[in-house]
């Protein structure tokens, strides 16, 4: 099958690893509009060739759109209109809802899979593509029944062959529970590193303090700007409402401190302890949720 990604880096380059590995791509074509990025990709052998959209797309059986959601919106409908015959274009957006809306009157539509394979690392850029990054992970498919059958069975062996497990979800409802376990947690990191950076103006010795659990808390701050604040706008409605609710839980949390009422910060830590609870069901629903095996017959 001929691929082309657009986009080279953590998410795009790690699907052309894994696609290449297997074999399910035989050639693998790159889109990137970023020199830099376009030259190490090819240095690391992620594609064969870098090409314009309008080279490459026509040319391809699956097309993997991995740039930032802006982008994707911006992008989708010009994607859809370059590609021929049965191919099929999947975009790995960590939104959902603009991005469907972007492609719901397009007469392709049914050649566009709406998915979210949920794996990334802090890391971005072509170097930090990993092999077996999407192994027995979740991907959200979003809209199916607006996507043609082939297509939809195109999009999950491809997701099949990086070792995901595919659910199914209303791009409304995926927008509004990513913001609360993705987004609000990027935002968390993002922020405290910014708190801890502004002390460190005037304590220099802030960071000799720092031990795993700061590191493990800001861990996410490393990631991409130019991919997390397209995020957080696409998402700005449910996220907000994330917030309000984070900034309240801190300010009951605050006002115990300076009422100096240890009980009830006891209280508040002892329930916030439910979420190892939380965490050990998601696994266990995670390794029962059946893997949508296609059974399509795809040319190469």
């Amino acid at each position: 099958m001929k691929v082309t990604v657009i986009g080279l880096g953590l998410i795009g380059g790690s699907m052309a690893m894994d696609l290449r590995k297997t074999g399910l791509a035989t050639r693998l074509t790159g889109v990137e509009l970023n020199k830099d990025h376009a030259s190490r990709a090819l240095t690391l052998g992620l594609v064969d060739e870098i090409l314009a959209p309008e080279e490459a797309v026509p040319l391809s059986d699956l097309i993997l759109v991995c740039i930032p959601v802006s982008a994707i919106q911006q992008q989708l409908k010009h994607i859809l209109d370059l590609i021929s015959g049965g191919a099929v274009v999947v975009d790995a957006g960590s939104t959902k809802s603009l991005i469907c809306a972007a492609a719901r009157d397009h007469p392709k539509r049914q050649q566009f899979v709406a998915a979210h394979p949920i794996a990334g690392t802090e890391n971005s850029g072509p170097e930090a593509a990993l092999e077996g990054l999407f192994r027995n992970k979740v991907n959200i498919i979003c809209e199916r029944e607006l996507s043609g059958k082939e297509p939809t069975a195109v999009a999950q062996r491809v997701f099949d062959t990086l070792q995901m497990k595919t659910t199914f979800m209303d791009p409304y409802e995926h927008d509004k529970h990513v913001a609360y376990v993705s987004h609000l947690s990027h935002v968390s990191s993002f922020l405290l590193g910014q708190t801890v950076l502004d002390i460190e103006k005037d304590e220099k010795n802030i960071f000799t303090l720092a031990g795993s659990g700061f590191a493990s808390t800001v861990r996410l701050a490393k990631s991409s700007p130019d991919m997390w604040a397209p995020i957080f706008e696409q998402n700005a409605g449910f996220l907000q409402q994330a917030l309000e609710e984070y900034i309240a839980h801190l300010k009951r949390f605050q006002q115990c401190l300076v009422n100096r009422e240890t009980d009830k910060v006891r209280d508040i830590l002892t329930r916030a302890n439910d979420i190892r609870r939380v965490l050990s069901g998601i696994e266990l629903n995670q390794e029962k949720l059946p893997i949508e095996n296609s059974k399509a017959t795809i040319e190469k």
